[in-house]
């Protein structure tokens, strides 16, 4: 059994020489420990003296290396899963986006009629194309996207004047 300066010697070494790998830095202290754990409860059989800071170090080594193996490992997900996962928004998200929703309907109620039929029905049936909107609002075909962009540019106004930014 090495003496405490030899122990230190040779953890100093390890932890270098492990540590040395980019990707190992983190988990060269565990590795180093857990190389002098083996070393006592299974010493190995060693030819010569000399050859226990080999061992340590190849022990310690191979130990940050499944360390960081288990760090690295990716669960690849079957892309039939994608599509019934559904995100949850955290309480801040949800909370921020029902008052942005609740905004943009106050700011839509301020509009003449036809502008906030034409705002209820792009949010309700975004499948209408201009001809089918042109019908519904009693407009030109022409007009629809004048009169939308008109809408949403006044509807970004009055959201930005009440604090709400567009990115």
């Amino acid at each position: 059994m090495p003496d405490e300066d030899e122990v230190r010697r040779l953890s100093t070494r390890m932890n270098r020489i492990v540590g040395a790998n980019p990707g190992l830095r983190g988990d060269a202290d565990d590795a180093c420990q857990t190389a002098w754990l083996e070393f006592l409860l299974r010493p190995p059989t060693l030819r010569d003296a000399n050859a226990l800071a080999g061992w340590l170090t190849t022990v310690a080594r191979r130990n940050a290396l499944r360390a960081a193996e288990k760090r690295s490992r990716v669960t690849f997900v079957d892309d039939s899963q994608l599509e019934t996962h559904t995100a949850v928004d955290s309480p801040e998200a949800a909370a921020l986006s029902g008052e942005l929703a609740a905004a943009l309907w106050r700011a839509v109620e301020k509009f003449p009629e036809r502008h906030r039929r034409m705002m209820l029905l792009l949010a309700h049936y975004p499948e209408l194309g201009h001809a089918q909107l042109a019908a519904e609002l009693g407009i030109s075909p022409a007009s629809v996207s004048r009169i939308r962009q008109r809408c949403l540019t006044v509807l970004r106004r009055r959201l930005e004047a009440e604090g709400f930014s567009y990115p």
